[in-house]
Formats: structure tokens, C-alpha cells, sequence
């Protein structure tokens, strides 16, 4: 019997804390909706990090300060977004794997995001992939259309394989200006992955429960989350990040495939377990220096 990757994205980068109650926005709120998703069947968690204000932010101690808390209090495997929020800078975004993460995410083309557009350049694609390799930072390629699979293609042939050596895609159906959260864009979409690729969906919204359970049915994991969706049902606003996470742990489990431990995703993704190899150079002098002096 197969199991099911299940990732939860718990705040993403777009909605308010004042729209959405239960949304995750303290270091706190972070890690006690990553366990408590943890507990219900998730696997990967995939973080964006909010400042005082709730406000997106890619400020670096930030983020090194959640991913070690999340490792800490987690075994979840802690992947970082490079997308940060529309706009940021491509300095900002390939600065935040300066915070080891496990995982990073690395979207493979621009796109428009309703009104906004989400800029990834060929050249700041090929960076981020290169930086990984280098870092043992194992990518998640996010894919918004079919000409990013594409992409993605061509980046693999002229740079090579990602870190660990193994492909996994997010396909994210369902963004406006994006692909249509429907079974017909997820069945293409699956066609033009690289031989040997495995993936997760995501559906943005009301394409949440299709496209979850055209993944399921076509061999694929799923991401869910308030990064995503802010309905549970027509009406019904989302109590919590955990609530998604038991919907899909029960939805996969319907489809006999359960969900799948975080040893089992650490393999299947080819993380690697050790933290300083993952750092700049500079912080791993630092964290010699501690050791060293038995901080």
C-alpha cells in the first residue's frame, strides 16, 4: 500500500490576520499549528513568516529563528518559500536559504496573481537551483502553469538534478492567471513532469476538495492549508490549519493511501538530516565557534 505525502502551507503571504482569525502569524501560532497538523498526519511544513505587525517579512533572523523553533518542537521536515510575497526582492528571496532550511520552495516562472504579478526570472531560477544543489537544500518546484513544467525541464538539462537527486513538484491549480483547478489541468499537468518526478497538488479555494481528490486518484500527494484556502464549505469558515490536515489524512486514507510518516517523506524527498551543511559558510563558523565553546 502507497501513503500519501501531506504538506501543510498554515499563512502564506497574502491574507490579513483580521480577515482570518485563525490564521497563524506568531512564532507561536506557528509552531502549535505545526504540531497540532503534525498530530493529524502532515509530513512537510511549508512557511512564510509574518513580522510584528503580521505584516509578510523575509527579515533573516526571522526566519532562522522559525526554522530552529520548528525544528525543535517538530519533526515536521521545515521548508522555507523563496516567494516570500509579490514583490519582494530577488535578494531577499535567495537570502532566506541562508536560514537552512530542510526544503525551499522554487517556482518555476512568472505568473499573474489576480491583479499582482509573481516575477521569477530565468536567471533568478537558475540561481536559487544552483544554491540549493550547493546547499543541500532540497527543492520543492512550484508549478503555476504547464509552460513552468516546461522550465523546469530546461533547467534540469542545463544545471542538473536537484540536491538528493530526486524531483517533486508542487502543482498549484486554481491561482487566477494560473492553471484552472480542475481535473483536466492536474491530468496535463502530470503528463509533462520529468520521468521519475513525484508531486503534490494544491488547489487555491473552491478548487481545494477537486483538485485534492483528482491527486489522490492519479497517484499524486497533497498540500493543503489557510496559505490556500479560508473555506471549509460553502459558508463555513476554516477553524483551524489542523482541520485541513485531517481532511486530507482522511480523504487519503479513503483512497487507501494513509498518510505518510515524516521518515518516509524524508526519504522519498532525499532530505538530508544534518543542519550545518545547509548554512553559508559564515554561519557554520559560527556554529563551530559554539560548539566550540560549549554554547
Amino acid at each position: 500500500m502507497t501513503s500519501t505525502l501531506i504538506t501543510v502551507a498554515p499563512t502564506g503571504a497574502e491574507t490579513a490576520k483580521g480577515d482570518a482569525p485563525a490564521l497563524p502569524v506568531t512564532l507561536a501560532e506557528l509552531v502549535a499549528t505545526a504540531r497540532d497538523c503534525a498530530a493529524v498526519g502532515a509530513a512537510v511544513v511549508h512557511v512564510h513568516v509574518r513580522d510584528d505587525g503580521g505584516e509578510p517579512t523575509l527579515e533573516l533572523s526571522r526566519l532562522r529563528d522559525t526554522v530552529q523553533a520548528l525544528r525543535e518542537e517538530t519533526a515536521l521536515i521545515v521548508q522555507l518559500s523563496t516567494g516570500g510575497a509579490v514583490g519582494d526582492s530577488e535578494d531577499d528571496r535567495l537570502r532566506a536559504l541562508d536560514a537552512g532550511p530542510d526544503a525551499a520552495s522554487c517556482s518555476m516562472g512568472t505568473v499573474n496573481f489576480g491583479a499582482d504579478v509573481f516575477v521569477n526570472r530565468w536567471d533568478f531560477i537558475v540561481e536559487l537551483h544552483q544554491r540549493m544543489q550547493e546547499r543541500q537544500i532540497v527543492p520543492e518546484y512550484e508549478i503555476f502553469d504547464l509552460g513552468h513544467l516546461w522550465t523546469l525541464h530546461r533547467l534540469l538539462d542545463a544545471h542538473g538534478a536537484p540536491y538528493g537527486g530526486h524531483v517533486h513538484c508542487d502543482l498549484v491549480l486554481g491561482v487566477p492567471g494560473g492553471m484552472p483547478g480542475t481535473t483536466a489541468a492536474l491530468v496535463a499537468a502530470v503528463a509533462m513532469l520529468p520521468a521519475g518526478a513525484t508531486y503534490s497538488a494544491t488547489g487555491v479555494g473552491r478548487a481545494t476538495l477537486p483538485v485534492a481528490l483528482a491527486a489522490l486518484s492519479a497517484g499524486g500527494h497533497l498540500r493543503v492549508g489557510m496559505e490556500d484556502t479560508l473555506s471549509y464549505a460553502p459558508g463555513e469558515a476554516v477553524q483551524s490549519n489542523a482541520q485541513l490536515v485531517a481532511r486530507a489524512s482522511a480523504l487519503a486514507r479513503i483512497a487507501l493511501r494513509p498518510p505518510m510518516g515524516v521518515e518516509e517523506a524524508r526519504r522519498m524527498l532525499a532530505v538530508q538530516p544534518a543542519v550545518a551543511d545547509r548554512l553559508p559558510a559564515s554561519a557554520n563558523e559560527a556554529v563551530s565557534v559554539a560548539a566550540g565553546s560549549g554554547a
